[in-house]
């Protein structure tokens, strides 16, 4: 007999048109070319089997910008979702500036779409799918909900001792709330890449009964290598690097 798994038991798994002229204040900063491009591919598990497959890239456009991308494909049984995630960031003085976000979910349940676009000059963050408009503050180095990600790493890579790190995130509803990253430890992990010394962090999200783990490496430049998520107890998934290119090339253990 097949189990049947509630959708919900898989939304946090799968963790780019505008209506409106923005050229009169889009932002044009060249990106600081802090790190190579590159694409880290993972193994998406659930119970220790496999169940689809995750990629992390980035990329520098013509005008300098940097494309930051994550995407997920999972399938399960009746289950089948792919989730996009993009962010079209420049990188200043060590902050990540976002500039556009796009999200996309596709398959099980109802597909989804979100658009953003954001300056930090006039402080404007442009829902597009809505057609709304919000006045945020980014003098606190505000986030987005992919650019984060890169933002820790940037951080670790500058100093990776402090006991927590606070990131101002505005969610695609349009609210903003600080994501919270607590170191948890060091751990040696054996994954499909092979075997590396990592730093463990713990994000928790109470009201949701969510708790997250993330594995980084400080010999690929704090590269996320592995993920871990529970809710209510109950594990969801986890992701494991499986295959890294590094401007073009094939990096093994």
């Amino acid at each position: 007999m097949l189990t049947k798994f509630p959708l919900s038991f898989f939304l946090p798994l799968l963790s780019l048109t505008c209506f409106y002229s923005f050229a009169a204040t889009k932002l044009t900063i060249a990106s600081e070319k802090i790190f190579p491009e590159f694409s880290a591919q993972y193994t998406v598990l659930h119970k220790s089997s496999p169940v689809g497959n995750a990629i992390r890239s980035l990329s520098y456009q013509a005008d300098g910008s940097i494309d930051y991308h994550y995407k997920t494909e999972v399938e399960w049984l009746i289950f089948s979702q792919t989730r996009s995630e993009t962010s079209i960031l420049s990188i200043e003085n060590n902050k990540v500036i976002p500039q556009h976000y796009t999200y996309t979910r596709e398959g099980t349940g109802k597909d989804k779409r979100y658009e953003w676009l954001y300056n930090s000059v006039t402080g404007e963050a442009k829902d597009i799918e809505r057609k709304r408009e919000h006045q945020v503050d980014f003098s606190n180095n505000l986030q987005d909900k992919l650019s984060y990600h890169l933002q820790h790493r940037l951080n670790l890579m500058a100093d990776a001792s402090q006991a927590s790190y606070i990131y101002p995130v505005i969610n695609t509803s349009g609210s903003i709330k600080d994501y919270v990253y607590e170191f948890d430890g060091k751990e040696e992990l054996m994954l499909p890449y092979g075997l590396i010394r990592t730093l463990r962090f713990k994000r928790e999200v109470k009201e949701k009964e969510r708790v997250t783990y993330a594995w980084f490496a400080p010999e690929l430049d704090f590269l996320l290598v592995k993920l871990y998520q529970t809710k209510g107890g109950t594990e969801q998934f986890e992701a494991q690097l499986s295959n890294l290119t590094v401007a073009g090339k094939d990096i093994k253990k």
